[in-house]
């Protein structure tokens, strides 16, 4: 897959790393929740075997996932060596069950792996491809899993209507106040938010980091490569929790 950003435009550093492992608890509406979303609709999908996560930064769903399935391995890959890191310390109880890995989703690099590939999953990693971006992905995607494998998603998405713009906006914005009031009585991480315009749906810029897709053209691709059923299973504040399935019995 190629899908390098122009030379110039912003791709993400290490600074990106620092700030969103920092502030990241802040940032995502209903965090928990999303996670074990995503390890719940894994249950059918294998007894045993092995899971990509792209972009795993510091190993949150990952370990949501590794607790839910014991028998599941989980590679969990990401281009920046500070998110590796801390994935590696937070997981290090489940010894050989984690592998972390470099993986740049511009120009991927798949893991060669001996055990079935049950699932990819991934948290506002991709949001940062372009759409043509997305649609490869989805088709390398779906080579990549065992029949009955999923590919489930956490991400940004596009609103498809101005009116949807301004609610998302105001909404990530809402969702972010709640959890730095409910976690550290204080607005230090909205104000950080806020002021660095970490909210793409109010500071809109074509060349910007994000590149979020509307919901619908997604569900469109994922089916397009080949992945049925496909389904939206969570919603808030511009974010959203899709994927699907690839055809055959897990």
């Amino acid at each position: 897959m190629s899908d390098i950003p122009p030379k110039g435009q912003p791709t993400w550093d290490e600074k990106n790393s620092q700030d969103f492992l920092r502030y990241g608890r802040y940032f995502v509406p209903d965090r928990e929740h999303q996670m074990q979303t995503i390890a719940n609709l894994l249950t059918d999908t294998g007894s045993s075997g092995a899971l990509f996560d792209l972009g795993c930064g510091e190993g949150l769903l990952s370990e949501a996932i590794l607790e839910k399935h014991p028998e599941w391995i989980v590679y969990g890959l990401d281009v920046s060596p500070e998110m590796r890191q801390h994935a590696e310390s937070r997981l290090s109880r489940f010894g050989k069950r984690f592998h972390a890995r470099h993986f740049d989703l511009y120009a991927p690099s798949w893991p060669r792996l001996q055990e079935p590939l049950l699932a990819i999953v991934s948290s506002l990693a991709i949001h940062h491809l372009s759409g043509d971006g997305k649609q490869e992905l989805a088709r390398e995607v779906i080579d990549l899993l065992a029949p009955g494998g999923a590919f489930i998603v956490a991400d940004l998405i596009e609103p498809a209507h101005p009116s949807s713009w301004e609610l998302a906006g105001r909404e990530w914005d809402k969702a972010v106040r709640e959890r730095s009031l409910q976690m550290d009585e204080s607005l230090a991480g909205f104000n950080f938010f806020d002021s660095h315009r970490w909210n793409c749906f109010r500071y809109r810029d074509p060349d910007e980091l994000d590149k979020p897709s509307p919901l619908f053209d997604q569900l469109k691709w994922l089916e397009a490569a080949g992945f049925s059923p496909v389904d939206v299973f969570w919603m808030r504040a511009g974010h959203a929790i899709f994927g699907g399935w690839k055809p055959g019995r897990a």
